[in-house]
Parts: structure tokens; sequence; C-alpha cells
């Protein structure tokens, strides 16, 4: 993988923010794409190395499923390594590819501390970063507006304390992913900005808990709770829907589920249901992962070849509550039944 660092575009700073509730299309920011699909044939010779996240994981397989749709109508080979969120497999993915010697490489391993080492134990070729950075061989950055979307959720759920509580709450519980550095760092802060946007200071109701995937958030969320008994409204966001799943499953486990107001990032198949049907889940921002080979795909094609991209490839992303999903989402509406 190449050495040379890009330069990074800022985060875009606080906007003017639709509140999700009652609202769609999430206005757009500088760095936002519209999904581009593959041209028949454009990448007719090349191989492309791709590191999954997780296959296990819903949103994971969905960017898989969909770059490797991509590059086939692109004519592309792909060879997929699964770094299951182990930076070591990472590792063995990125000197694999530079054994089979891929063109271009998509990275999306969740350990942004391990990056550099995957960078120089990989070929030297075209890299994008999906939704975590991958510093220093990263070309362009392709994934979530991560402060932008954590302010929309944070701002819908602002909005339904000050409806619902006149922005009473209890505690602020935020179940955070320290392992992707810079991009936990962007959608929680944004979470926080946007809540407090509309109901001021969280200040010392904030409760920071390193436990973003399904598993940790079951076992820390009721630890959480345990501590707080007497709490009736507490907000809970989550770098990921698993993470609000494994909250609502631990706080049921313990009869707290309707203590519980809870704000996603991710809005993946996995999670239509619930949001449909959870009350309490006031809302979700859509990444759309089942689309990400739209925009991986094509522009790992045009830096292979030779032609300049912009280094920010965010998601147009949308929002999504239980009254819109299964008109975001029609086929989920079935599955849900």
């Amino acid at each position: 993988m190449k050495t040379l660092s890009k330069a990074r575009v800022g985060i875009v700073s606080a906007l003017a923010i639709a509140a999700l509730v009652g609202s769609t299309l999430v206005p757009a920011t500088a760095g936002q794409y519209e999904f581009r699909p593959a041209v028949k044939g454009s990448g007719k010779g090349i191989t492309i190395g791709y590191i999954g996240l997780d296959d296990a994981i819903g949103f994971g397989k969905d960017v898989g499923d969909s770059i490797k749709r991509e590059a086939k109508k692109a004519g592309a080979k792909v060879i997929y390594c699964d770094s299951k969120l182990d930076a070591a497999k990472a590792l063995n993915c990125a000197k694999t590819f530079k054994l089979k010697k891929v063109d271009g490489i998509l990275n999306f391993q969740p350990v942004a501390s391990a990056s550099a080492a995957i960078c120089k134990a990989g070929p030297q070729v075209p890299v994008i970063a999906i939704d975590i950075e991958q510093d220093p061989c990263q070309d362009a950055f392709m994934g979530a507006d991560n402060s932008y979307a954590g302010e929309v959720t944070g701002k819908a759920l602002g909005e339904h304390f000050k409806k619902t509580f006149n922005c009473e709450f209890d505690s602020f519980i935020s179940l955070e992913d320290y392992g992707v550095g810079v991009v936990n760092a962007a959608r929680m802060g944004g979470y926080r900005t946007g809540f407090e946007s509309v109901c001021g200071k969280i200040g010392d109701k904030l409760i920071q808990i390193d436990a973003g995937r399904l598993e940790p958030a079951l076992a820390k969320m009721k630890d959480a709770l345990t501590t707080l008994p007497n709490a009736k409204k507490i907000a809970v966001v989550a770098i990921n829907d698993e993470g609000i799943q494994g909250a609502f499953a631990a706080a049921r486990a313990i009869g707290r589920d309707q203590d519980i107001y809870a704000g996603s990032q991710g809005a993946a198949a996995s999670a239509h249901c619930d949001i449909a049907k959870n009350p309490n889940w006031i809302g979700a921002t859509a990444y759309f992962p089942e689309r990400y080979g739209e925009i991986g795909v094509p522009y790992l094609i045009d830096l292979i070849k030779g032609k300049k991209v912009p280094f920010q490839l965010k998601i147009k992303h949308v929002a999504v509550t239980g009254d819109n999903v299964f008109k975001l989402f029609p086929a989920s509406k079935a599955k849900c039944a």
C-alpha cells in the first residue's frame, strides 16, 4: 500500500439540521456524493482487494455484498478477506493482497491504531478507506459524514425529550467504540452537539461506555442501569444499530426498557423491524450499507486508472423513523409483519 498521506479534509462544522422526526432527506454538506453504480466493463482486467469488517454483522455483510455486486457489474475480480474485527486478521489480509498482486484496495478493517502496520504490510496500490480512517495509505475516505450524521440523530432525540419531558432527563448514555478512533470522536460528539442544541448542556449526566457492539452493550448497559435505579428518562445513543439493540435487550431483561429513549447510526436492514415497532427507538441515520459498493468500486477503479478522486466521499444520509422506515425500505415490511 502507498505510504503517502493525503491531506485530510476537516470534519464538517455544525450546520442547521432538519429534525429527524417528520423529515426524510438530510441536507447535503460538503464532500457528500451521490451513489454511482458501476459501469459495465469498466473494471475489466482489474483485481480489487477488499478487507471486510465482519460478515457476522449485518452492516458489514451488506457492505461486502454491495462491493461484490458492483465489482461483478464492472467486470472486476474481488479478493475478499474478512477481518472479523481483528487487526491481526486484517494484517494477514494485506499480506495476501500483496502476494495476489491486487490493483487496489477497499479497506473496512475497524482497528484504527493498526492502520499504519496494515498499510506497510500491503502492496503500494490505491486505497479507499471505508468508514474508518486508514492512515497513512488512504487515497480517499468513503462512508459516513460522521459528525453531521451524529448531530442529526442527537437533535432528533433532543426534540423528543423537549416535546415529551420539557428537556428533563436523568442521564445520557453514550455507547462508543474507542477502537475506531476519530470516527468514534466525531460521531459520538455529533450526538451530543445535536442534543445540546435543543436541550442545553448534558454536563455530568453524560456516561460514556466502550460498548458499541451487541455483546458488550448487552453486558455493560445492564450494569449502567443498575447504577441508575430511579432513572426513568434516559437518553441512549450508540455508534451503530447493534449497540442500541444490545441496550434494549439488556433493559428488557431487567424490566427497564421503557426507561430508555434511543437513537442510532446505520439503519441497517437488521434494525428495520426494531425501528418500526419500538416507539422508544426515536430514530436512526441511514447509511445505506447495501449501496456502499456504488461509491467504493467506481471511485477505486478511477484511482487505479490514474484519475483524480476527491478525498472525502461521504454518503448522503437519510433520516429514518418508525413512520418512514418501510417507505424507505419497502422490502423490509414483509419481514417485519
